[in-house]
C-alpha cells in the first residue's frame, strides 16, 4: 500500500484542505498509515497532477488561499481497482520483537521495565480506540454501511492492543527468571 491510497481513502468520506487531511488522518488512516505532514502536501500535489484530486482555492481573510481536495471519478476508480487487488499479508516489522529475541543479553529488570512501558502505551492505544468505539460506533448495525466499513477497522486495532497485552502478560510470565 501507498501513501496514495491511503490520503484517497481518507479523502474519498469528504472533501477537505490538506490541514484538515492531516488532523483526519491522525484521528483514523494514521492509527495504521503513518505520514509527515510534507509528505501528504507532497502527495496530494502528485495526485492533483495525475488528476486523482482536484482542487478548489477558497479565498481567505488575512490568510493564504486555502486548497480544498476532492476526489476525482478517474481518483474513485483508481482506489476501487486497488481495493479488489489480491495483496500479500504485511510483513511484520517490530522493534520491540528483535530486542525480545535477544533479551536474554541484558538483565531481567531493565528488560521487564521496557516491556512495562511498552504496555503502557498499548493500554493508553486500546483506551483511545475504545472512546472513539463508544463515541461513534455505539450501535454499529445501525449505521450507515460506509461507517460500517470503518468500524471493521477500528475492531481490528481493538483486537490487535488486546493480542498485544495478552502476548506482554504471557511473556512477563514466560521470562521471569528462574
Amino acid at each position: 500500500m501507498a501513501l496514495t491510497h491511503a490520503i484517497l481513502a481518507a479523502l474519498q468520506e469528504e472533501p477537505c484542505s490538506g490541514y484538515d487531511l492531516m488532523k483526519r488522518f491522525d484521528g483514523s488512516v494514521g492509527f495504521f498509515w503513518q505520514a509527515s505532514h510534507q509528505q501528504i502536501y507532497r502527495e496530494l500535489s502528485k495526485l492533483e497532477d495525475l488528476g486523482l484530486l482536484q482542487s478548489e482555492a477558497i479565498r481567505q481573510a488575512h490568510r493564504p488561499d486555502k486548497k480544498i481536495y476532492r476526489v476525482t471519478d478517474k481518483g474513485l476508480n483508481y482506489l476501487r481497482q486497488w481495493i479488489l487487488e489480491p495483496g500479500a499479508a504485511s510483513p511484520t516489522r517490530d522493534e520491540l520483537l528483535v530486542k525480545t529475541f535477544a533479551g536474554h543479553l541484558v538483565d531481567w529488570p531493565a528488560f521487564k521495565a521496557l516491556l512495562e512501558q511498552q504496555r503502557g502505551q498499548h493500554l493508553e492505544r486500546l483506551a483511545i480506540y475504545r472512546r472513539i468505539e463508544a463515541t461513534y460506533f455505539s450501535d454499529p448495525q445501525t449505521l450507515p454501511r460506509p461507517y460500517r466499513f470503518q468500524y471493521a477497522t477500528l475492531r481490528k486495532g481493538i483486537r490487535s492492543e488486546e493480542s498485544w497485552l495478552a502476548w506482554c502478560e504471557e511473556i512477563m510470565t514466560l521470562l521471569q527468571p528462574d
